[in-house]
């Protein structure tokens, strides 16, 4: 070979080094608590990317919670520091929709067809909706749930292998698992923090928190005192102590309280830290009204950032799948939350096999049709308003105000932060 035709076959190979064969998308993936969700992210990108080689998945930097998530987002908007796709907490979706920061995946939704046939049923749809813009796709979702020490039900006289199914039920039990004395608490009910234990209740009630303008507040009529009397009760008969959030995990897992009431994506660690000190069960947790009591979902959504047409086809392949059936068949063993899509659920492929063989994560699943998005309060002061209600409840847990009291002064504080229009 002379060095002519040397030199050009190497160029030739040189070339056909830096030529991609085809034309290779970058998406920027950005997401919150990489405690929970780091390990799933890398499983789902790295499926992703070997059933699409066309398109390349890279992460910024992850935020250390749901609230810095949505700061960095906020801040980031519109620069060339956004990231393609996030992933928000569901009462966080109307302040980013109020910026008009996510893309309306209605009309992707329209192109692809049929959603429910792909396991996106309209209430899964829903969760993720503001004022009925898809503003993203619900990824990973909780309801609340009921756990029970079978050991403690058992000398208390209760049969554990029939939940109580009922308020009424669930209290008489605690009062006498509380009786047994030994340091024992009947009941651990997680109203601290925000707003989402208290929701159960009052949308449990068949409630709501502000009336259909969003002008006044709702949760102070029947269904909201029902919530804090509810409460009460807890206190004056089941044995409800002034827990914090840790003490009251500590004190379960320690096989010390009776019934524990809080999400079901703290399943995963509950069974881990529990082991084989006691028998651990779940079942519904109760409805005050169980004609038309529905469940706030907690958890975030998959929401597409991106303005760029080309970005925009591959964002939305990466949230469907992320959102879909393998998404969904990663995150629930992983954590507790319960799949946001219908076909995960049910298929022997995804979850099907998985709830035959872990049945403490089925009362979760079995409340899905009752779930209904966490209520995001108007304006800039959402957490103000969540804290003056948690607040107000802590007055009956702490036994220092009546039920109708505290709701009372919860209700006239909220009003004045509602936004004046």
């Amino acid at each position: 070979m002379t060095l002519f035709k040397k030199a050009m076959a190497a160029v030739a190979v040189t070339m056909a080094t830096f030529v991609p064969a085809h034309a290779e998308t970058v998406l920027n993936i950005h997401y919150p608590m990489p405690g929970f969700f780091k390990d799933v992210m890398d499983t789902i990108s790295k499926k992703f990317m070997e059933e699409n080689p066309d398109i390349k998945i890279t992460f910024a930097n992850p935020s250390a919670t749901y609230e810095e998530g949505i700061q960095t987002i906020m801040r980031q908007a519109g620069t060339a520091e956004m990231p393609d796709v996030t992933f928000i907490g569901l009462n966080r979706l109307r302040m980013v929709n109020e910026r008009d920061i996510p893309v309306d995946l209605g009309p992707f939704m329209a192109k692809d067809g049929n959603m429910a046939e792909q396991g996106f049923s309209d209430n899964i749809l829903k969760l993720a909706q503001v004022k009925g813009k898809q503003v993203g796709l619900a990824f990973a979702t909780s309801n609340p749930i009921m756990y029970y020490n079978a050991d403690l039900v058992r000398k208390a006289g209760g049969n554990p292998d029939v939940a109580p199914k009922t308020w009424d039920e669930v209290i008489a039990l605690s009062s006498k698992i509380k009786a047994l004395g030994d340091g024992n608490e009947g009941i651990d009910f997680r109203w601290q923090g925000d707003d989402w234990m208290f929701s159960a209740l009052l949308f449990g009630a068949g409630g709501k928190m502000l009336n259909e303008e969003e002008t006044a507040v709702a949760f102070n009529g029947p269904e909201g005192l029902k919530a804090f009397e509810l409460v009460d009760r807890m206190v004056k008969e089941g044995g409800l102590p002034v827990f914090t959030k840790q003490a009251g995990d500590q004190a379960f897992v320690a096989g010390k309280v009776g019934f524990a009431f809080q999400t079901t994506g703290a399943l995963r660690n509950t069974i881990k830290n529990v082991g084989d000190k006691f028998d651990l069960r779940t079942a519904h947790i109760p409805l005050i009204d169980p004609v038309n009591g529905k469940l706030p979902t907690g958890g975030n959504a998959a929401v597409m950032l991106t303005r760029d047409a080309e970005k925009q086809d591959a964002a939305w392949k990466f949230i469907k799948f992320a959102s879909g059936p393998y998404g969904a068949s990663v995150v629930v063993p992983g954590t507790g939350y319960v799949p946001n899509n219908e076909l995960a659920a049910t298929s022997a492929e995804y979850l099907g096999n998985f709830y035959k063989e872990n049945p403490l994560f089925r009362a979760g699943l079995e409340q899905m049709p009752l779930m209904q998005p966490w209520y995001a309060f108007p304006g800039s002061n959402g957490v103000k308003v969540t804290q003056t209600i948690v607040e107000n409840l802590s007055r009956v847990v702490e036994q220092s105000a009546e039920p109708k009291e505290a709701l009372d002064d919860a209700a006239a504080e909220v009003e004045g932060l509602l936004p004046r229009s």
